[in-house]
Formats: structure tokens, sequence, C-alpha cells
């Protein structure tokens, strides 16, 4: 009598568990998904800003380089979010204005505060791809390949633009480290939020 009992609580707890595991699962692909899409999208809106201040200038055809390797990250994560039924960030239409006037003003400020303001959103978005990977190995790497691959070879394109800036003398902008701070904290302010709203 007690061994069908012992049998039933095993299975019961087995499907618990497997059924939080799950859960974390989807938690962790909702938070991952969501808030590469809000990133992308802000730097789609980044380079507009660039684009549309510079885009006739010596670093036009540059800046429009890198935004067109955004544009496909951002329709990748758009695939994703329908793929997976992720909701946005409700915070879309913010991230629309300040990605655009983060752009156009450093882009203002001259080539090589646009180039700063490059240098440092993908300096916080390659750690911040980074922390992903390890995430998404953690849970279940050959789960996840797709998204891993995904998020890595998004990761080596971002880190390049970060280089791309750096070569373009980003280091020469106006007060260089406060703005690349400034920039650095509001980034990871917006992924802090967006990975939650």
């Amino acid at each position: 009598m007690l061994q069908p009992r012992l049998k039933t609580l095993f299975f019961v707890c087995r499907n618990v568990s497997t059924t939080l595991k799950d859960a974390k699962t989807i938690a962790l692909l909702d938070k991952v998904i969501r808030v590469d899409h809000a990133g992308e999208f802000g730097a789609d809106r980044i380079y507009a800003g660039q684009y549309a201040v510079l885009g006739k200038s010596a670093v036009g055809p540059l800046i429009k380089e890198m935004w067109e390797e955004e544009k496909e990250h951002r329709a990748k994560f758009e695939q994703l979010m329908a793929d997976n039924r992720v909701r946005p960030t409700a915070l879309l239409p913010l991230w629309n204005i300040a990605g655009f006037a983060l752009g156009a003003a450093t882009a203002l400020m001259g080539k090589e505060a646009a180039m700063a303001c490059t240098v440092a959103v993908e300096d916080v978005i390659g750690d911040h791809y980074n922390s992903q990977i390890r995430e998404i190995v953690e849970d279940d790497p050959e789960k996840h390949k797709d998204l891993l691959e995904t998020v890595k070879k998004f990761r080596d394109e971002e880190l390049h633009h970060h280089d791309i800036g750096l070569e373009h003398d980003a280091e020469k902008a106006p007060f260089y480290n406060v703005l690349s701070q400034a920039i650095k904290i509001g980034c990871k302010g917006a992924i802090w939020v967006s990975e939650r709203i």
C-alpha cells in the first residue's frame, strides 16, 4: 500500500520539478528576447539619429552600414518575439524617442562624439550579450542552440561596431570619458528596465 503512494509522490514531485524548469526556461527566453529586441530597436533609432545629422558627411556610409546591421538584428528579434509569443517592452515609444535623440545629439557634437556614442553603447551591449550567453548555456545550450548562435553572432557584430568607433576617433570626442560614462549608465538602466517592463 505504501509503495504505490511513494510512486505517485515521486511522479508528482518529478512533474512539479519539470514544470518549474519549464517555467524558468520560458521566463529566461521572454527576458532575453524582450530586452534584446528593445536594445536592437534602440540601436536602430540611435543610428537613424546619427544618419539624419551625418548622412551626407564622410562617415555617412559607415553609419549607414552599421545601421543596416542593426536593422537585421531588430528584424531577427521581431521574428523571435512572434515565434515565441514574447511581448515587447512597454517602453518602445520611449526608446524610439530617446534613441533617436541620443544619436542626433551626439552627431550634432561631431563625428567623434557620434563614434563615442557607438563605442559606449556597444561596450555595454557586448557585456550584456556575454551575460546572456552564460545564462542560456546554464539553462540548456542544446535546447537553445539557435538563440545561442544568434546572440553570439550579434555580440560579435556589436563588438565590431565598437572597434569601428574607436578606429574613427571616438576617444577624441569632447569630454569623451564623461560622455561615455553617461551613455553607459543610460544603456545599463534601459537594459534593466526593459528586462522587467
